[in-house]
C-alpha cells in the first residue's frame, strides 16, 4: 500500500458575519466543519458535493492560499500550520493548484512564457536559458507546442488555457496538486480530453491529486476513492467504481440516483427541501431535515465518521461501527 502523502484533522473554516447592531450575536458561516480525511502517494481523491458545501474551501487551505480556523495539515507527515516564510516557501514547489477559471488565474498581460517561467525565478530554478527550457517541455507534456510561450491569454481558446493552467502547476514538479473544478467550463469533448490528460500526467509523473467537482460522473471516472460532502462536513469516503452498490449515506444514494440514465435503469430519489443555513445548521446530523430515514437520535447526535468496511467510511447513524 502507498505511504500517506497528506492527512487532515479536524479542518475547519469559519467566516464571521458583520454584525447588524450592538446586541447582536456574533455570526459565523460554517463553509468547512470539521473535516478528516487521508490522502496516499499516487492516488487521485475525488470530494463531490453541492455547490456551497465547502469544496472549494477545503481545497484552498489545503494548499494554504486559505487559513484554517481550526484543525491541522500534515504533508507527509509534518504538520504545515507554524511553519517558517523559509519553509512555507518550499513546501509550496511540492504543493499546486488548478483553477476552476483559467482565465481569470491568468495574467491577460503577460504571455504564456512569462507566467510559466515566473515560478521558477521565484525559486531561482535554473538560468535564462534553462527556464526556458523547463517551460517549452512542460507545454510539451500538456499538449502545447513552444510557440504558446509568445501567445497572450485571450490568443487561446478554453481548453488550451485550462492546458496552460495545469502546466503552470507543473512546472515546479509538485507532488500534490488540488484540481479545483478544471473541466466544468468546458465543452464535454474538451473535457475529456483535459481529463486524460490529468491520468496520463498522474501516471507517468507519480503525482497525487484532490480532484474536486459537482459532477459525480467524472469524479467517479478519474478518482481511486471519493469523499461526498455535505454542509460543510464529509459524510461518506468509499472507493471509486461502485456507484451502483457502495454508497451507503442517504445523501450519497440520493446524488448518484440522480446521475442521467439514458436507459433509465434506476429509480430517482428525489430529496424533500433545501440545504440548510451554513450559518444555522440544524441539531444532530445536517441532512436529517431532509433525510428519508431520519431516526430520533439524527436530531440530537452529530454522527461520526466510522469504518463500515474496507476503504469505506460513513457518518450516519444507521450503520453501527464495523456493519
Amino acid at each position: 500500500m502507498n505511504r500517506e502523502l497528506l492527512k487532515v484533522s479536524g479542518l475547519t473554516k469559519h467566516y464571521p458575519l458583520p454584525r447588524q447592531g450592538l446586541m447582536e450575536k456574533k455570526q459565523v458561516v460554517r463553509a468547512v466543519d470539521g473535516i478528516s480525511f487521508r490522502i496516499r502517494e499516487g492516488e487521485i481523491f475525488g470530494l463531490v458535493g453541492e455547490s456551497g458545501c465547502g469544496k472549494s474551501t477545503t481545497g484552498q487551505m489545503l494548499v494554504q492560499l486559505v487559513k484554517q480556523t481550526e484543525g491541522e495539515l500534515y504533508f507527509q507527515g509534518e504538520p504545515v500550520s507554524g511553519l517558517s516564510e523559509s519553509r512555507m516557501k518550499a513546501l509550496r514547489r511540492d504543493i499546486q493548484i488548478v483553477f476552476q477559471d483559467p482565465y481569470s488565474s491568468l495574467n491577460p498581460k503577460k504571455t504564456i512564457g512569462w507566467t510559466l517561467e515566473e515560478p521558477l525565478i521565484i525559486h531561482r530554478i535554473g538560468d535564462k536559458l534553462q527556464r526556458r527550457k523547463i517551460v517549452s517541455e512542460t507545454l510539451e507534456q500538456v499538449g502545447l507546442d513552444a510557440s504558446y510561450m509568445d501567445r497572450y491569454p485571450h490568443e487561446l481558446s478554453g481548453g488550451q488555457k485550462q492546458r496552460v493552467g495545469i502546466a503552470a502547476a507543473l512546472v515546479l514538479e509538485p507532488k500534490f496538486i488540488v484540481i479545483d473544478e478544471a473541466v466544468s467550463a468546458l465543452d464535454v469533448s474538451v473535457q475529456s480530453q483535459i481529463l486524460n490528460l490529468l491520468k496520463e500526467l498522474q501516471e507517468k509523473r507519480g503525482l497525487t491529486y484532490l480532484f474536486i467537482s459537482h459532477d459525480l460522473n467524472v469524479v467517479e471516472y478519474i478518482s481511486d476513492r471519493i469523499g461526498v460532502m455535505y454542509l460543510g462536513k464529509i459524510v461518506e469516503i468509499f472507493e471509486a467504481g461502485v456507484a451502483d452498490k457502495g454508497p451507503l449515506h442517504p445523501y450519497t444514494r440520493a446524488l448518484f440516483s440522480a446521475v442521467p440514465d439514458v436507459h433509465k435503469r434506476k429509480e430517482h430519489a428525489v430529496l424533500q427541501g433545501d440545504v440548510p443555513n451554513p450559518i444555522e445548521p440544524p441539531g444532530g446530523c445536517a441532512f436529517h431535515p431532509r433525510c428519508p430515514a431520519v431516526m430520533d437520535i439524527c436530531r440530537s447526535e452529530v454522527p461520526q465518521l466510522r469504518k463500515v468496511g474496507s476503504g469505506h467510511e460513513v457518518s450516519c447513524h444507521i450503520y453501527a461501527e464495523g456493519e
